[in-house]
């Protein structure tokens, strides 16, 4: 019988404790245990991005990083960017230019644009490929995605 771990963290300024075993991802954890359900699994590998969360200001696959090792770290995930019933610029320029479809990749995509942005404020479109190179979308070919994030730093940037 396998051991349950301990593990306290802090998900979107919440604190959470929960149960988990040696083998949980933090992305079972997030959609299982917490109810979290944003953060979607593309590919269960880290070759797809549609997992991406925050990790203490790293950009992490949630799918390969174990719930074990969330204690005492502090994560972000799609669900807190929003401020409030305020959507993050960078959502509502998505939901405007059209850069999402089915949505599966969108979370990942959009936690990814945010990090690039919180550190590059006016990335070029190179920059933003490159960025989110790790994030796979097979519906909108892209350059919705990369315009919706040049339009949305623009935007945060007072341009």
């Amino acid at each position: 019988m396998s051991r349950k771990h301990h593990v306290t963290t802090t998900v979107n300024g919440d604190e959470y404790e929960f149960l988990c075993e040696t083998q949980q991802t933090v992305l079972d954890v997030l959609r299982d245990e917490l109810m979290l359900t944003g953060t979607k699994e593309g590919c269960a590998t880290g070759d797809c991005g549609a997992c991406s969360v925050m990790v203490d200001g790293t950009l992490v696959c949630s799918c390969l990083m174990l719930a074990v090792e969330a204690e005492g770290k502090k994560i972000d995930t799609i669900e807190g960017m929003a401020a409030d019933d305020e959507l993050h610029p960078l959502q509502r320029k998505f939901l405007e230019l059209n850069g999402l479809q089915c949505g599966i990749c969108t979370p990942g995509i959009l936690i990814a644009a945010r990090a690039l942005l919180e550190r590059n404020p006016d990335p070029t479109e190179t920059e933003v490929r490159y960025w989110l190179a790790g994030n796979l979308c097979r519906c909108t070919g892209y350059d919705k995605v990369i315009r919706s994030v040049l339009t949305a730093a623009a935007e945060m940037r007072g341009a």
